[in-house]
């Protein structure tokens, strides 16, 4: 079964992959290899299904077991890209469509879990967002001292030209932010919000290394 919002389709029911650490927003491109047999049978459902996961993280990432509690938010992702290789994993690309609440929690579909998903409060995912009003200068500011500080590689010629969507949804998903840091940005109830969020995140992390504010001037 499924539900049109803005004229997508979501289903009643979602497949969700537990990450620590991993991040899909919307219109986020997140790519995943897959070893593990469960996941292997999640992602062949996909792919015959609707072609949607949902990733979450696990909200205790020490908790042990096999299925352990997640968080209650997370974003339901299209897979627009796939390729098996020789060793039969899978490589696939999601692509962020629409955060989603879960409602209720079903029983494994071999070995891999699966929930009734709210969508009503993230309608607003499907469309595309206008050009977020935050301070992209110190926002690059921060970043430069940021990805020097954890050794990460930027054309940084081709990440001034990107619109503000883009930059914010790309950087949010790949620096190393703690999980709990990664799903607050998961959970900002807009774009505007998740930006202003993000350059502080990257400014408190300057901060506690260097001991001083990032956006002084000497």
């Amino acid at each position: 079964m499924s539900e049109r919002r803005g004229g997508t389709t979501l289903p009643t029911i979602l497949p969700i992959f537990p990450l620590t650490g991993v991040l899909l927003l919307p219109r986020g491109r997140l790519p995943l290899n897959i070893f593990e047999p469960r996941y292997l049978a999640m992602t062949r459902d996909a792919l015959a299904g609707d072609r949607l996961i949902g990733m979450v993280q696990p909200s205790n990432p020490g908790a042990s077991g096999d299925n352990p509690p997640v968080y209650p938010m997370g974003c339901a992702g299209r897979i627009t890209s796939f390729a098996e290789t020789e060793d039969e994993r899978f490589l696939i690309t999601l692509t962020g469509t629409c955060r989603f609440r879960i409602r209720d929690e079903l029983p494994l579909l071999e070995g891999y879990r699966r929930v009734v998903p709210e969508w009503s409060e993230f309608a607003r995912d499907l469309g595309s967002e206008d050009e977020p009003a935050f301070d992209r200068e110190r926002l690059m500011r921060g970043l430069k001292g940021y990805f020097q500080q954890h050794q990460i590689s930027a054309d940084w010629g081709a990440i001034n030209s990107v619109p503000g969507e883009r930059l914010v949804t790309s950087v949010a998903m790949v620096c190393p932010f703690e999980p709990s840091e990664k799903q607050a940005l998961l959970e900002a109830s807009d774009l505007n919000e998740r930006a202003r969020l993000l350059t502080a995140m990257v400014e408190m992390a300057l901060m506690h290394t260097s001991g001083v504010g990032v956006g002084a001037r000497h």
